[in-house]
């Protein structure tokens, strides 16, 4: 769990807090702050979380690319020119 995760999580409760004093009290104002502090609550909590799904996916790919290079760095550098080469006739468009 990441700081936006738990950043969103504490602006939704806060926002739950304030539309709730704003229903009791009967300050519409207030009321719509505090769906609109959820909403970006949820939206930042979510923020959170696609980060850390990407982090766990990635991760472990990225580590097997690290050590792929450190026990054969002549088929990286290789493999690094004919990706680079292939890229550049791409952009060439052939």
């Amino acid at each position: 769990m990441n700081t936006d995760t738990l950043t969103g999580a504490a602006t939704d409760l806060g926002g739950k807090l304030k539309e709730g004093v704003g229903t009791a009290t009967g300050d519409r104002t207030l009321r719509e702050e505090g769906k609109a502090d959820q909403l970006g609550g949820k939206v930042q909590q979510r923020y959170g979380e696609a980060k850390d799904t990407i982090e766990d996916t990635l991760r472990p790919v990225i580590d097997q690319v690290r050590q792929f290079v450190r026990d054969r760095p002549f088929a990286s550098a290789a493999l690094g020119g004919v990706l680079g080469l292939a890229v550049i006739n791409t952009l060439r468009g052939k």
